[in-house]
């Protein structure tokens, strides 16, 4: 019984000694280069699509698709994490601080997020959101909401109506329900996904990421949009090459 009995005090005492080195599923977590805060998202199954009769034909047929749990970032990227990963801040105009970083094309996201990533000793990886994982995210886990939190997007996001014609810092609107800020309005978010006005029709239902098509998708509106283009379903095909002022990303963290 004594030697049972050292041996657990062993195991709890190396168990306490070990760091949290990426986090464990179900909790936030931090990244260390750039304080990054990440938010955990439980994986789950969801009507993916329109499903308010409003859309476009690209947001179009409504699907479920299923994701597996995911960290993403609670903020957009802002500019001041981006110059500290890439040394320069390509924003136009260049605000610092807390302003979500834009003006980055698709190729210079996933340079950012290939840089970050070379950057952390600890192991952990970043990339894009898919689209499915976006729009998941940004319905507070696959609720029926137009816009990331609910129906009041004056609450929720800036638009052309009440963002004063620019961006302004991270976390100033309502989160949705999981916590999430800004994922209606402010910046386009870049995702994974290429984009293709059928990809609907061809999406699997675990996972899915569409590459055949032209561009990329951006997601979420932005500060110079309409509520339309706020809204979580709304797909916004992007050249990889264009850096408008109006884009910016966030990022997921591989679990």
């Amino acid at each position: 019984m004594k030697t049972v009995t050292v041996s657990l005090c062993v195991l709890a005492l190396l168990a306490l000694s070990i760091p949290a080195l990426a986090g464990a599923p179900g909790k936030d977590w931090s990244d260390p280069v750039t304080s990054m805060d990440f938010l955990w998202v439980p994986g789950g199954c969801f009507q993916m699509g329109d499903t308010f009769g409003d859309s476009n034909p690209d947001e179009k047929p409504v699907h479920e698709a299923c994701v597996d749990g995911f960290w993403l970032g609670k903020f957009a990227v802002t500019q001041k994490q981006w110059t500290q990963v890439m040394g320069t801040n390509p924003s136009k105009p260049p605000k610092g601080g807390d302003f979500p970083v834009d003006s980055i094309s698709w190729q210079q996201a996933k340079a950012f997020a290939a840089r970050l990533n070379s950057l952390n000793k600890e192991g952990v990886r970043y990339r894009l959101p898919t689209e499915a994982e976006w729009e998941y995210a940004c319905r507070s886990g696959g609720k029926a909401e137009m816009f990331a939190g609910g129906a009041d997007l004056e609450r929720l996001g800036w638009y052309a109506d009440n963002s004063g014609g620019g961006s302004h810092a991270v976390g100033q609107k309502a989160p949705n329900g999981l916590g999430l800020y800004d994922m209606s309005g402010n910046v386009f978010q870049w995702t994974e996904d290429v984009y293709e006005k059928t990809a609907y029709a061809n999406h699997t239902r675990n996972n899915p990421l569409h590459t055949a098509g032209w561009g990329r998708v951006a997601r979420g509106g932005h500060w110079g949009g309409g509520a339309t283009c706020a809204r979580c379903t709304f797909r916004c095909y992007v050249s990889d090459r264009c850096k408008a002022a109006s884009t910016g990303l966030r990022l997921v963290r591989l679990p």
